[in-house]
């Protein structure tokens, strides 16, 4: 089921794709996270933000 509001659609894609992951165990931080929730790293990288069809 498709979201038709404008404002609703850009929250959801607003949680969908901006956050961070960690590059030590893979869990998923919020955007403003300088440090692993989980294992406490701080080796942190942004999502990938590429949209498009996965192959």
């Amino acid at each position: 089921m498709p979201i038709t509001d404008a404002a609703k659609k850009q929250i959801a894609q607003r949680r969908r794709i901006f956050f961070k992951i960690c590059l030590r165990c893979g869990i998923k931080n919020p955007i403003t996270a300088t440090r692993c929730r989980k294992c406490k790293a701080q080796v942190l990288r942004l999502k990938n933000r590429t949209l498009g069809v996965k192959k």
